[in-house]
Formats: C-alpha cells, structure tokens, sequence
C-alpha cells in the first residue's frame, strides 16, 4: 500500500523551493513515509516564452506586479530570509528567469532514470542558489544535469530534440488545469486532496495524515459477541 503525492511545480518559482523543502520536512517525520511515492509534474509559469529567452529577474517582478523595483528586491529579500531560516542557498540579485520547458523535459527523461528528485534538486540549487544564467543557455543546462549524474550524450540527445518528452509536459499542464491548479506549487494526494502554496510542514503533515488514513483498508465487523476489552469482560446477562 502507498500514498501518491503529485507536485506540479516550475523552476522559475521561488515558492515552489520552499514547498519542497517544507514538504520534505513534514514526510521526513510522517511515520509511513516509506510509503509514499512522489512524483513531480510539469508546470510553466509563462508558457509563451521563446526556449532561450532569459531577462533579470527584479524588474521582471517590478513589471508583472506593478511595483517598483525597489519593491521587487525587498520581495526577493525577503524570500530569501525564509530560504535561509530553511538551510536553503538563495541569490537574492543577479538571478534570471526564462522558459522552463526545456527543464520539465529532462525532468520526465530523469523520471524515467529514477532519479527525478537528483535532477530537480541541481536544478534548483542553479537557479536560486547561483548568479550564474541558467534559463536559455542550453549548455549551461547540460552541465547542471551532468554535474547531477547524468550522462552527457543522453541529456544532449533530449535537448537536441525538441520533441522529446514535450507530449509528457503538455500531459502534465493539461492536468493541472482540469484538477483546478491556478498557481504552483500544488500538491495533489491519491487524486482525492489537494494542498496549494509553499504551506508550514504541519499542513503538508496533516494532509499525509488523511491521505493515509483514508488509504488504509477499512475493517467491516459483519458479527459481534461478548468480548474482553481494557475495562474488563462482558458480564452475562441471565435470564
């Protein structure tokens, strides 16, 4: 018996870092935990981005939410304040942004490998925990995925075609969007309980709680008699 926990998430958002991490924490501590499968679905905060596009991250912010860029660095501040209380490396300036599509693509060829989570962490830690560009820059992408452990040639050969695994990561929008997600990370359990946002480890403990609970064989009693419990026997009754 296990647990299936889906996480819809994208390389772009810094909230999704957090939720995995929180994430982690609260199924580190859940006592089945060995029975909990997770998978991480593809999910593109700008979809219509060109494959090598890239910009500054800050004023990127500034223009989407109409807010100064001086706003938009204190955002990132203060995201980074929470990265660091978590042990987590965060580059608070000179990070960029871009299309992610080419990333979730390796992420399905990494499932396939069995070694999603090594790619999507190495991942992560480019993007938030370096200045470096990550986004657009295909070899850049190739040496983050082999420094991860995978073979050159192979993740070369998935980059090189641009229909590799694309199917999979438009599969995996097109889900998230009839279960109702508007936003990442979203967390789905068993198909029946759904988390959004990078929650306290104690929502995403809960959540395991009841997933696991409902997931667990129920006992139907079809006959009962005189039993022995804590308080003592049943005394019978005479006629």
């Amino acid at each position: 018996m296990a647990v299936q926990v889906e996480i819809w998430t994208d390389i772009n958002c810094p909230f999704c870092y957090l939720g995995k991490r929180r994430f982690e924490e609260a199924l580190e501590a859940f006592p089945h935990r060995d029975d909990v499968t997770v998978v991480h679905r593809s999910f593109e905060l700008d979809p219509t981005l060109p494959r090598d596009h890239s910009d500054a991250v800050v004023p990127y912010i500034a223009e989407k939410y109409g807010i100064s860029e001086a706003q938009a660095a204190a955002n990132e501040r203060g995201i980074g304040a929470q990265a660091e209380a978590m042990g987590l490396s965060y580059v608070t300036e000179g990070r960029d942004f871009g299309s992610s599509f080419d990333m979730h693509r390796l992420l399905h060829f990494a499932l396939e490998q069995g070694r999603q989570e090594q790619l999507l962490d190495a991942l992560y830690a480019a993007n938030f925990g370096e200045q470096r560009a990550l986004f657009g820059d295909t070899e850049r992408l190739v040496e983050v995925a082999v420094s991860a452990g995978f073979d050159e040639q192979a993740v070369r050969a998935v980059l090189d075609d641009p229909d590799a695994y694309a199917d999979a990561v438009r599969a995996d929008e097109a889900e998230a969007a009839r279960l109702g997600a508007r936003g990442v990370p979203f967390f789905v359990l068993d198909r029946k309980y759904g988390v959004s946002g990078a929650q306290p480890p104690e929502v995403f403990a809960q959540a395991l709680e009841q997933a696991w609970a409902d997931h667990a064989p129920k006992l139907e009693i079809v006959a009962d008699a005189e039993v022995c419990g804590p308080d003592g026997c049943a005394v019978p009754q005479r006629d």
